[in-house]
């Protein structure tokens, strides 16, 4: 199956949108000030492939160039300026994990502003368009999904625990790994269970709001 090539000098857009991660190529134009934020849940890595750009993370503020990294750690209120007054600043972004409302604005004072949640057109990822109580009958059963999963991992990994704790005692190295296995698995299934809870939220949550994109874009 042919994969997707991004040329980052010409591209300008979110590469992949998922509830794990957001990856975007991102072109900040000259003299560009992003807004204050923060993100509730995702930590934001910055890596800088041409230019220059001050960033001002936590209150710490740095200046980066090409081939240097930072990251703005969740419930960092952090903002970018491209230093370059003639020239785009363009970096390589992501956002782990991409959960509506994605991002948090912050006044001056750092307080946190009213919740946002970004058309998925926002994100370069089209709306499917599906009826708003599709949407909200696949939440509730992607909910439900997840429940009935965490109640299978908890009993099965009870089980697995202890056969672990009696294999350790016994010194069997594969039992001991064997549990381990099968606990692996579990978790496995729950994270699957719930990027289906977050799927599907990620596509009800911008449904009904009007108001304006906030300045934050990257």
């Amino acid at each position: 199956m042919a994969f997707a090539v991004y040329d980052y000098r010409t591209v300008n857009k979110n590469v992949l949108v998922t509830p794990e991660i957001r990856a975007r190529l991102y072109h900040m134009q000259p003299g560009q000030v992003d807004g204050r934020h923060s993100h509730d849940l995702g930590h934001e890595v910055f890596l800088i492939l041409e230019g220059k750009a001050e960033f001002n993370i936590d209150g710490h503020v740095e200046v980066l160039g090409p081939g240097q990294m930072c990251v703005a750690l969740a419930d960092e209120i952090h903002q970018v300026r491209n230093l370059l007054p003639d020239a785009p600043t363009i970096m390589y972004l992501s956002v782990t994990p991409h959960i509506q409302p994605t991002h948090t604005g912050r006044t001056e004072d750092d307080q946190r502003q009213p919740p946002f949640f970004r058309p998925n057109a926002g994100y370069d990822d089209p709306d499917p368009g599906r009826p708003l109580d599709a949407i909200l009958d696949d939440q509730l059963q992607a909910l439900r999904s997840l429940a009935q999963e965490a109640e299978n991992a908890l009993q099965l990994q009870s089980d697995q625990a202890m056969r672990w704790r009696q294999a350790a005692a016994g010194g069997k190295r594969d039992a001991a790994a064997a549990a381990r296995t099968e606990m692996s698995a579990a978790i496995y299934r729950l994270h699957k269970a719930l990027s289906a809870v977050s799927k599907t939220w990620n596509e009800l949550a911008p449904r009904g709001e009007d108001r304006p994109i906030p300045s934050a874009t990257e």
